[in-house]
């Protein structure tokens, strides 16, 4: 290769990459719909191929009927489950006064019995104040996951178009040997199909088991409980306790130590325990992944891809493994 060739390739390159950059800036906003395409497709592949190839149905009425599946199985649940949440918050008194009260009891409770107060004139300004913001932030996230929910459906369907060809130039344009690129292929396939599955299923089988603690303990609006519990099991260590764990304090506030202490307990052994073991459960089960890999790639995953971070969050940090462990393999161990 001459210099004038040289000079042609990294010239390129640094135009790929600057590219690259300003489009992924501006594309940032949409990046949840896209990963969510992305792993709907990895799901659905295998029936695309079954209605192309063994049924002979052309490719865009399989994409089609595919993309209307995906309507009705995920994104209709998906609605009546955030609509059911929003009726519920609807009869919810949104007052900061009714915010603020219980906390002030809790303060009052915790100073009469160790002298110190934790709620001062400031804290109670900023709590105030920040509770018109998270109204703002809760209408801006469902306007996001909308728009969001458009792209998945609309770039879903090309995909499902062009799967065939797009494969192949992923394959051309991975920078490893055949079996390498067989193995990273297999590796997402695996990651992103048990996160798909496992995590809504233990959600849904958590949030179950915490609505029957809640129903035996008395708890308020255990229709609503349950649902913030399924979603709370997402969000690393803390989990589903960011639920029970101040539901019980409520109860304790109230008076109800009995129901009180029972759901504390509940929720600590039952509920936090059966995750762990549900989701050991399912790991085993549908990938072996290690568990650190599940909690830190979520804690990673979140800030950078938003909800969908629960999946690809854990797949980056097996791929950086996967990566590292091909290094060591093709040129250390040689």
């Amino acid at each position: 290769m001459n210099l004038k060739e040289q000079y042609w390739k990294y010239s390129l390159i640094v135009i790929i990459l600057f590219m690259g950059v300003i489009i992924f800036r501006q594309i940032t906003p949409f990046l949840g719909g896209l990963l969510g395409a992305f792993t709907i497709y990895i799901l659905v592949r295998t029936q695309m191929h079954h209605l192309t190839e063994k049924k002979k149905m052309k490719r865009s009425i399989s994409a089609l009927l595919i993309t209307a599946e995906t309507i009705f199985v995920f994104l209709v649940p998906l609605g009546l489950t955030i609509w059911m949440i929003v009726n519920k918050l609807q009869d919810i008194n949104l007052a900061p006064q009714t915010f603020v009260e219980p906390i002030q009891q809790v303060a009052g409770f915790i100073k009469e019995k160790t002298g110190y107060d934790v709620l001062g004139k400031d804290t109670l300004s900023f709590i105030v104040s920040i509770l018109p913001r998270i109204g703002q932030l809760i209408m801006s996230s469902i306007s996001s996951l909308a728009v969001n929910l458009f792209v998945m459906i609309f770039v879903l369907y090309f995909m499902l178009i062009e799967g065939k060809k797009m494969e192949a130039y992923i394959n051309d344009i991975l920078p490893f040997n055949e079996t390498n690129t067989r193995e990273v292929i297999h590796e997402i396939n695996m990651i992103v199909r048990s996160n798909a599955i496992g995590i809504p299923l233990l959600a849904i089988i958590q949030g179950g088991i915490a609505m029957i603690g809640y129903l035996i303990f008395g708890a308020p609006n255990v229709l609503l409980l349950g649902f913030l519990t399924c979603f709370a099991t997402i969000i690393p260590m803390v989990g589903t306790a960011l639920v029970w764990f101040p539901v019980a304090s409520y109860l304790a506030i109230s008076g109800d130590w009995f129901h009180a202490i029972g759901l504390f307990a509940y929720g600590a052994i039952v509920v936090s325990q059966s995750d762990n073991l549900i989701r050991f459960i399912l790991q085993k089960k549908m990938a072996d992944t290690h568990p650190l890999i599940t909690i830190f790639g979520v804690v990673i995953g979140l800030p950078l891809f938003g909800f969908m971070g629960i999946i690809f969050g854990p797949l980056l940090l097996s791929l950086f493994f996967l990566f590292v462990n091909m290094f060591k393999k093709e040129y250390l161990d040689s």
